[in-house]
């Protein structure tokens, strides 16, 4: 086994994107993780790339417009160095619209004029028929900016192209070179192990996966629910975010809810066959924003994990800045999204 300049623990989302990001950089690579790719949270099946409102703009909002932004070019080129489908795409999200708040998203609409840049728009519109959600309103919000992943498959998509550069993705090995923590819900409990007071957790999510095909068209959100088509004709519905359980990798009724939820919003998926269901801990710590940067405990070592529901979506960025952090010294990560932050 040859030796190489960066060591990655953990072959999720943050950890695989990391050692992409270093790759291209010009560094060897190798990813350790015993239970293989995608095998915690990012082999959910949800794959929201959805946008935080355009408005009381901040630091973490302007990161994550950034990363979604380049996020087409930057799995294009993950998928053709490595020849396997990430599920990309950024077709777009329509919202339900209460009556009651047609002036609020108006009012975000314009501020979305000048913070994304004139890249996406944010628009109320009538709403349709079809895959689309029921509008008591007569009306719908459609923004440009939001995109999908299929999250298993995405890191499938990472995997592949490391490999092809000569990247290693093995169960066990010696750390070497720089090493990168991004274990997930493992990694947060670790951490509070290490510590006087809680860092994360993993929370529970459940989400129902659909024999629908609506891959060209927006995804929806609809009362706190995620519903999106994805590329090989499936539909995904989720996810439910649960603090106190007792099976973690189990669904339950909760999932039942979810898609009686779905298809009173939805009718167009009324009669659409249930092909699987899914249940995983997703890593959370103090608050929703990445933690990124130097490991607090570990000397000279560093860490990626956090970004609650906006992982994927944040990956392409928080890769890319830790990596000039990593290989250069460079930083230019956000200061709240510094390690020691959530202590």
């Amino acid at each position: 086994m040859a030796t190489v300049d960066v060591t990655i623990r953990g072959a999720g989302a943050f950890g695989l994107s990391v050692a992409w990001a270093c790759q291209k950089a010009g560094a060897s690579v190798r990813v350790i993780d015993p239970n293989g790719v995608a095998a915690g949270a990012s082999g959910g099946i949800v794959g929201a790339l959805a946008p935080h409102v355009p408005e009381q703009w901040n630091p973490k909002k302007a990161f994550q417009l950034e990363s979604l932004l380049m996020a087409e070019e930057w799995w294009a080129e993950i998928e053709n160095t490595g020849g396997e489908p990430s599920g990309y795409a950024r077709t777009g999200r329509l919202q339900s619209l209460p009556e009651n708040m047609l002036a609020l998203a108006q009012e975000r609409g314009i501020n979305a004029q000048t913070l994304w840049q004139g890249r996406a728009v944010w628009d109320v519109v009538p709403a349709q028929d079809g895959f689309a959600p029921k509008s008591g309103s007569g009306l719908l919000i459609h923004d440009t900016l939001t995109g999908r992943i299929h999250p298993k498959q995405a890191c499938q998509s990472l995997a592949s192209a490391l490999q092809a550069r000569g990247g290693e993705i093995v169960p066990d090995a010696p750390h070497e070179g720089h090493v990168v923590w991004a274990t997930g819900w493992q990694g947060l409990e670790e951490l509070t192990a290490q510590h006087t007071r809680l860092v994360g957790a993993g929370i529970k999510g459940q989400a129902v996966l659909l024999d629908y095909d609506a891959r060209t068209a927006p995804q929806l959100f609809v009362d706190g629910l995620h519903i999106i088509p994805h590329f090989d004709g499936t539909t995904a519905i989720g996810a439910t975010t649960e603090r106190d359980f007792d099976a973690p990798f189990t669904t339950d009724a909760q999932c039942d809810a979810l898609l009686a939820k779905a298809r009173a919003a939805v009718p167009a998926l009324q009669d659409a066959r249930e092909i699987r269901r899914w249940a995983g801990l997703r890593p959370r710590a103090r608050t929703r924003a990445p933690m990124l940067g130097a490991h607090p405990f570990r000397k000279d070592e560093f860490i990626a994990n956090g970004g609650f529901k906006i992982g994927f979506g944040m990956a392409p960025l928080a890769a890319e800045k830790l990596a000039k952090l990593i290989l250069n010294g460079e930083n230019t990560i956000p200061p709240d999204f510094d390690p020691v932050k959530s202590l």
